[in-house]
Order: structure tokens, then C-alpha cells, then sequence
């Protein structure tokens, strides 16, 4: 049984909002519209090299609120967010622009660009080309497909049309089957959401499972469940290139120091538990 034909509920409602939204949005907007307005934004800024940087890398993220944790923050500033995150290390950002969801737009995309110095990647559930676009428009220089939303077939096309809009690619992943299927798409970045999309439980030996079926070439970013700098340093040492925070960093009261800190977990070699 594969990972699409088990979704909960809820990553269901998840991906018909985005369907949703989308509509919505390009009935205000159209494509060739957003096209020409994507071919105008500033130049892409280097995401994947950001994340093949030495050492571990922090891709901080921006959300509002969570459908699992509800709101994460009373007072969402995304650009003084983003700066904070800059301060404190972070090696790209990503920003949640699914609205029902998680409270995001996609004209954070924007605000965020605009205040810091970092590649941005546009995080949502997507669906259409329109949202890639959307994504470059507003200044975005990645974006994420997760392989449980798509179709071999569509997931494939959306990937050559974020290409060929200049975009860099995270693709997310949850079990073997899906890295497989990442693998041969040829990603060259692969994301893997430590989170069960059956029961949503975190399962942080997840990246040290899969690093074996990603080559030694591409990026693997550890993503979901890392609340410490234990858990950043066990993931390093189990392979990720890189690891993407929220909750952990939306939380904190000192977001700049809570990135550095897991930027230098191994350095330190703390040894404080997880919160």
C-alpha cells in the first residue's frame, strides 16, 4: 500500500485547500500574468549551494500556526523574523504560504526576500504550476514538492516546470518507496519529514534509514521533530547535510540564538535533552 492511498484526513484537507487557494488566486490573477511577473523578480540566490555548505546547515522556518499545534506565535513579524534567523546562522529560510493550514501567503514570499540576504523557499502543499510561478513572482529561489501530494506523472511535470522557471527543488519524502521515486526523479536536494503521515508520530531514525538509498551526491535535509541540539547532532551524524526547524524556532523567545545553537551543535557537543 503506498503512502498516497493512507493519508489521514487531514493532509487531505491540506492538499484541497491548496487546490482551493490556488483557484481562487489565479481566478484574480492568471497564469500568463504571474509568468511575466516571474520572469521580472530579482535574480535566484543559490539554495542549494547554501545547503551544501560545510558543516550543518539550518533552514529556519516561518509559519504563523500549525493544524496539528494551532497558533505558534500572537505576533507572526516574518521580516524581523527572518532576520533574526539570519543573525543567528540560519543558511536558508522557508517560508509556509498555505493559508487555511498555517496562516501563511504567498506575498510573505516577498517580505521575507526583501529583509534578508538568504535563498527562500516558498513550503506549501503544490499542487499546480501556478503556485511555482507564484513562487518565483514573488521572489522565491526554491520551492517544495512532497512526493505523498502527487502523481509519479505530475510530481515529474512539476519538477521540470520548477526548472525551467529557474527555481532550486526540495523534494520531501517520508518512507523508502517515496526516496526511491525522489532518487529517480534525479533530485538533487531530498528532504525527509521525520513525521508519520498515518498517525503524525516523529521517527528521527528515519534520515539515518534512507541515507543509505540517497548517493553520497545529493543533499539530504532532516526535517520535522528536531527540538535540541542532540537531536541536530544525531542527525548530522546520521547524514543530513542539513536540518528544517519551525515549531522549535517559532517558540522560542531568542529565535537568533536557538538557530546558532543548533548550527553549532557539534561543535559544542552539548549534551542538553530534548525539550
Amino acid at each position: 500500500m503506498t503512502s498516497q492511498s493512507v493519508m489521514p484526513d487531514l493532509l487531505g484537507e491540506l492538499i484541497r485547500a491548496a487546490h482551493r487557494q490556488t483557484a481562487a488566486r489565479r481566478a484574480e490573477v492568471p497564469l500568463t500574468e504571474v509568468e511575466s511577473r516571474a520572469q521580472a523578480a530579482p535574480a535566484v540566490r543559490d539554495f542549494g549551494a547554501a545547503l551544501r555548505a560545510p558543516g550543518l546547515g539550518v533552514v529556519a522556518e516561518l509559519k504563523p500556526r500549525s493544524p496539528l499545534k494551532g497558533p505558534l506565535t500572537d505576533d507572526y513579524r516574518p521580516a524581523e523574523l527572518a532576520r533574526s534567523y539570519e543573525a543567528g546562522g540560519a543558511c536558508a529560510l522557508s517560508v509556509l504560504a498555505h493559508t487555511e493550514g498555517f496562516g501563511g501567503h504567498p506575498a510573505d514570499l516577498a517580505t521575507v526576500r526583501e529583509a534578508v540576504g538568504l535563498p527562500v523557499m516558498r513550503k506549501d502543499f503544490i499542487v499546480d504550476e501556478y503556485q511555482i510561478a507564484e513562487a518565483r513572482a514573488y521572489g522565491a529561489d526554491a520551492v517544495l514538492l512532497v512526493v505523498a501530494a502527487l502523481t509519479k506523472d505530475r510530481l515529474a511535470e512539476l519538477y521540470a516546470y520548477a526548472e525551467g522557471q529557474g527555481l532550486h527543488i526540495l523534494v520531501e519524502v517520508h518512507d523508502e518507496a517515496e526516496a526511491h521515486t525522489a532518487v529517480g526523479l534525479g533530485a538533487r536536494n531530498i528532504g525527509v519529514n521525520h513525521r508519520d503521515l498515518r498517525d503524525f508520530r516523529i521517527d528521527l531514525g528515519l534520515t539515518g534509514r534512507l541515507r543509505a538509498q540517497v548517493p553520497a551526491d545529493r543533499v539530504l535535509v532532516a526535517e520535522s521533530g528536531v527540538r535540541s541540539p542532540v537531536d541536530a547532532r544525531r542527525l548530522r551524524a546520521d547524514g543530513a547535510d542539513a536540518v528544517l526547524v519551525g515549531e522549535t524556532l517559532m517558540r522560542s523567545a531568542d529565535p537568533a540564538a536557538a538557530v546558532a545553537e543548533l548550527k553549532n551543535s557539534q561543535a559544542h557537543g552539548t549534551t542538553q535533552e530534548r525539550s
